[in-house]
């Protein structure tokens, strides 16, 4: 393959750096092309032993993505509950953490643990790596989906068992991710959790150790 050009390498660092959880879609649909550059961005990704663990499910049923939100409404509360100090539990409730109806289509990505036959290369010693490959198919989409001007949001506050039997997934598939996809109303230049004062970006230097942990990078 040729090298990259210095232009090549800019724009994927600025598509990484740009990334963001949408949460507030336009109704506006994706196209069919651009929804599968998307998806097939996610069927690149890496994967251990070459196991292609994930499958993709497209969402659009608005009876479906009620009872799903209705879920996260449920789960959004308990969560809540968890939270002692007042002050930040009323910021957290004054999150807009999903926009699973809004948007006008969702993804659940999933992984086949089984997918491979009993022995993955390089899988054994750590067999969750098949659960680390979805996730890089999962950022896979988000890159390329901001690239393409639409907006990804990962939204975990929900049942899993609930999601997987809406969507009739078997027992033996773990659900991964639940993505809302659609164009934004805009994108951020900060992430929402860094603008509202959530939490502030930690500092690279603090988190990259050399020969040992603990000991600083030179």
């Amino acid at each position: 393959m040729d090298d990259f050009s210095e232009n090549d390498r800019d724009v994927i660092h600025r598509v990484i750096k740009a990334r963001r959880d949408i949460r507030e879609f336009r109704s506006d649909p994706v196209p069919a092309e651009v929804l599968n550059r998307i998806i097939e961005a996610g069927h690149h990704a890496p994967s251990v032993g070459f196991m292609q663990p994930w499958n993709f499910i497209i969402v659009r049923s608005k009876e479906i993505r009620q009872q799903i939100k209705d879920s996260f409404i449920k789960m959004s509360a308990a969560e809540a509950e968890k939270i002692q100090d007042e002050s930040r539990r009323k910021l957290y409730k004054s999150l807009k953490l999903e926009g699973v109806v809004e948007s006008p289509l969702n993804i659940a990505v999933t992984c086949d643990r089984n997918r491979g036959g009993e022995f993955v290369l390089g899988r054994g010693p750590m067999p969750e790596t098949d659960l680390y490959s979805t996730c890089l198919a999962v950022q896979n989409m988000w890159l390329a989906a901001r690239a393409e001007g639409v907006g990804m949001g990962w939204v975990s506050i929900i049942d899993p068992k609930i999601v997987s039997q809406l969507l009739s997934i078997p027992e033996n598939i773990t659900l991964v991710a639940y993505l809302t996809v659609g164009y934004p109303t805009k994108f951020n230049e900060t992430p929402l959790l860094e603008t509202v004062g959530w939490r502030k970006r930690t500092p690279l230097e603090n988190l990259v150790f050399e020969e040992s942990w603990g000991t600083p990078a030179s």
